[in-house]
């Protein structure tokens, strides 16, 4: 299977000023890229070469031989789906049936942000903050490098990139202020 490098769901500006144009160029156009065209040359001629990006993750995770390949196809689908958990306008509380959900495995809207910028904010170096869902119950992890709630069980809802590359040109070391961002007005709880 090739892969290629799905468009985003908006304009590169769409974000702004919460995540700039000159990020999204240099997170999606060049890290997000680089991802998906290495993956396309580690799995030529292997096993790997004919399944689908899940497969790829879960079965190349935790076994050293294949840690390029993981690392490539895991950070592939991890901004896959980060691209499309942001929207222009976005943030604030989910509604509805999510919003229920959320109040019921956390306790409330309030306690489920704490413990998701906890997790994004004491993710040690380069990783992930997710909130997920596992054997019906939504709670939020944290993972490192490319790992992803795929290789543990869990079904992600929403991932958040705390790599530097994700912020750093538009929030420089203040990870705090772009997570509060991205919960204030970046993510898509549709």
């Amino acid at each position: 299977m090739f892969f290629e490098l799905p468009p985003l769901p908006y304009e590169m500006n769409a974000l702004a000023p919460y995540m700039s144009e000159e990020t999204l160029e240099y997170h999606y156009g060049k890290h997000h890229k680089a991802y998906i065209d290495n993956l396309n040359n580690l799995i030529k001629g292997t096993k790997f070469e004919k399944m689908t990006l899940e497969e790829i993750v879960v079965s190349s995770a935790n076994q050293p031989e294949y840690a390029g390949i993981f690392n490539n196809a895991a950070q592939a689908w991890n901004h896959n789906l980060f691209w499309k958990t942001m929207t222009p306008n976005g943030g604030g509380k989910p509604k509805g049936e999510l919003l229920a959900k959320i109040e019921k495995d956390f306790g409330s809207y309030d306690k489920f942000r704490e413990q998701f910028k906890t997790a994004a904010l004491g993710q040690f170096g380069s990783g992930w903050a997710w909130l997920v869902d596992k054997d019906g119950k939504l709670s939020v992890m944290k993972t490192a490098n490319g790992d992803n709630p795929l290789t543990h069980g869990a079904t992600a809802i929403i991932g958040l990139d705390v790599w530097e590359h994700a912020y750093y040109i538009d929030y420089r070391n203040a990870r705090g202020t772009y997570v509060d961002s991205y919960l204030d007005h970046l993510v898509k709880w549709d």
